[in-house]
């Protein structure tokens, strides 16, 4: 069988096939032997948000240019639609749009020209181009910018004309890489919703990001990466369940916080676990009345002065920091 018959047999056998996005073993190092990635293993199904959520430096990024043909991975394989990327990667282009992390519109055209000629680059008729560009213009409530030189939009603007862009040509798999990143909140809200309507409308969307927030908002499934390898993969509430607890009791006190620590595992009924971070204690339990007023006796007669006390569900950093050790953002 040639090579060319082998690519087409693996995109028919995807048509079929709930997965759009497969990585098998996917590594990277760079000079200096710096693993970026290491051996991810990672299925997307078809109509999905996937999000790779991990801090900086977590191989997010990495993943992601490995997935779009703009990083050459050192080991493993990577499909999308099915096609191999780096045995076929024009032809993986043409099924992939990519949003990156820096702005890349080009700032000698007009807001309708971005989308025009991206869509005549695609293959697309010039009739079919501009129907299609007046469509997505509307869609992401840019229709009276459309004649304005891009540099004229807001961050917001620019984000939201980006992703109208890349959906231009109807890719199979959207890649968005930490989209939201420099964001003002009311713009970050705005993205979310056009998010949520490409979402509806069955498009599989890949994004990364560091905002637990923005993963737990609109993932449907995700991952949870740190130093290029895979801890965690599941939906939001079950990446929660998994911490085995409800509540997350935060105690701020200044002095030695690790003997502070063993005092309340010692004296705090029901507590589960008990991290550190930063100049903070995270105490892990199950549900029970009268907690707090435990925490400020057990640390008052130890010599403590709490300075904040704060009680929530888990959440995904809950989740980062049982596996890590360590905060999200640091």
């Amino acid at each position: 069988m040639t090579e060319d018959a082998t690519s087409v047999d693996a995109t028919t056998e995807d048509a079929t096939s709930d997965v759009v996005m497969r990585t098998e073993a996917l590594t990277k190092v760079y000079p200096g032997g710096v693993r970026a990635v290491d051996g991810l293993d990672l299925e997307v199904h078809r109509g999905e948000i996937f999000g790779l959520l991990g801090p900086n430096g977590a191989g997010k990024t990495t993943t992601a240019g490995m997935l779009t043909t703009r990083v050459i991975p050192t080991s493993g394989r990577a499909f999308v639609g099915g096609i191999d990327v780096v045995a076929h990667p024009t032809a993986a282009k043409q099924v992939i749009g990519v949003v990156p992390q820096t702005n890349t519109l080009d700032r000698s055209l007009s807001v309708s020209e971005n989308l025009y000629f991206h869509g005549r680059f695609f293959g697309m008729s010039s009739g079919g181009a501009r129907a299609e560009t007046a469509r997505l213009l509307e869609q992401f409530r840019l229709a009276d910018r459309a004649k304005e030189p891009v540099a004229a939009l807001s961050g917001g603007m620019a984000q939201r004309l980006m992703v109208a862009r890349a959906i231009m040509h109807r890719p199979a798999t959207l890649f968005l890489d930490e989209p939201t990143a420099g964001l003002d909140p009311q713009s970050r809200l705005a993205l979310w919703e056009i998010l949520g309507e490409l979402h509806a409308e069955g498009q599989t969307i890949l994004l990364t990001t560091h905002y637990m927030e923005e993963a737990d908002e609109l993932c449907s499934r995700l991952a949870i990466i740190d130093h290029g390898r895979l801890l965690a993969l599941g939906t939001p509430g079950e990446l929660k369940q998994s911490t085995g607890v409800d509540t997350i009791i935060t105690v701020s006190a200044a002095g030695d916080l690790d003997a502070l620590a063993g005092a309340f595992r010692a004296d705090v009924p029901g507590i589960e676990r008990v991290t550190r971070v930063d100049s903070a204690l995270l105490l892990a339990t199950k549900a029970q009345s009268g907690l707090v007023p435990i925490v400020f006796n057990v640390a008052e007669r130890n010599g403590y002065a709490i300075s904040d006390v704060s009680v929530a569900e888990p959440s995904l950093e809950t989740v980062f920091i049982n596996l890590t050790g360590k905060d999200l953002r640091e």
